[in-house]
């Protein structure tokens, strides 16, 4: 399944549905499926595997609208944890002139950060330095905890595009991660949850950025340090993960603060990530005026 959260061009109201070849399958809004106002994709994974169903059950009797007349938006709204990696994939770590990591690094995102699919990134007035990090993200679907690598996959709901956007002079001066990736709208995600069963072999899709129609970054996920299984393994015997927890798995290399000359984001362009049988996102870039 492709589940999505969507709403009608002039509606605030978010629902539910399932994207079919170039349909959106209507399954009914959070109050309709017993959810509280405005809830994402983990509050239907938190009740189980019956609500998933629930989903496929609806939208098979209900209407469906063409793609094109409907506006997508984040499959998450407040995931427990975003959880991200660093120098996970070998031709990234190499443009940095290092060694690939021998255990994941791991950072977090605030879940404040989350954009649609189709949503701006609204960069403050104060950041000039803005890159571009096109990942590969999976979504826990049960309470996971202490996980062996060979059970890891049975733990993960589905996947989805994120787009790790950063302030590399914030990244650089103050030797941290969360602040200069935590900005609101920093972390769109989509265009919709693909479950698992979905991707035959995550650790083998094809990633693609662009930037205005330009390409920056292409890679195959093969390219990873540590895959899927491996990663929810590891975060699992630190922490306990939640079902919709996200988990951003690195990006390849081709960031613009690696390049020669360094080519950073401007105001008015459009980011453009997309996976091999997961979809695209595509995000405009807007530089906030300063508050007078």
């Amino acid at each position: 399944m492709r589940i999505v959260r969507w709403a009608e061009p002039d509606s605030a109201q978010a629902r539910f549905g399932l994207w079919i070849d170039d349909m959106i399958a209507d399954a009914g809004s959070a109050e309709e499926l017993g959810l509280a106002p405005g809830a994402g994709i983990e509050a239907l994974l938190a009740k189980g595997q019956v609500a998933l169903e629930g989903i496929e059950s609806r939208a098979v009797t209900r209407r469906r609208r063409p793609r094109s007349e409907v506006r997508l938006l984040a499959p998450l709204v407040r995931p427990s944890k975003i959880l991200c990696l660093g120098l996970n994939y070998r031709a990234h770590a190499a443009e940095q002139g290092k060694e690939p990591p021998k255990s994941p690094v791991v950072f977090l995102k605030p879940p404040s950060s989350i954009a649609g699919p189709e949503d701006e990134v609204r960069v403050p007035s104060f950041c000039h330095h803005v890159d571009h990090e096109i990942e590969l993200a999976f979504v826990v679907g049960k309470r996971a905890k202490n996980v062996p690598p060979s059970r890891a996959r049975s733990f993960i709901a589905g996947y989805m595009v994120l787009n790790d956007f950063t302030d590399r002079r914030i990244q650089k001066e103050e030797i941290q991660n969360s602040r200069a990736k935590g900005f609101d709208t920093f972390c769109p995600i989509g265009p919709a949850l693909v479950t698992a069963n979905e991707v035959a072999e995550p650790g083998n899709l094809r990633l693609r950025l662009s930037v205005d129609g330009e390409t920056r970054q292409d890679a195959r996920t093969s390219d990873l340090v540590h895959g899927v299984e491996e990663v929810l393994a590891f975060l699992s015997q630190e922490m306990t993960l939640e079902p919709g927890d996200l988990v951003a798995t690195g990006t390849p290399s081709g960031v613009g603060v690696f390049r020669d000359p360094k080519v950073f984001l401007r105001d008015g362009q459009i980011v453009r990530a997309e996976i091999e049988g997961i979809g695209a996102i595509e995000n405009r870039v807007t530089f906030l005026a300063e508050k007078s």
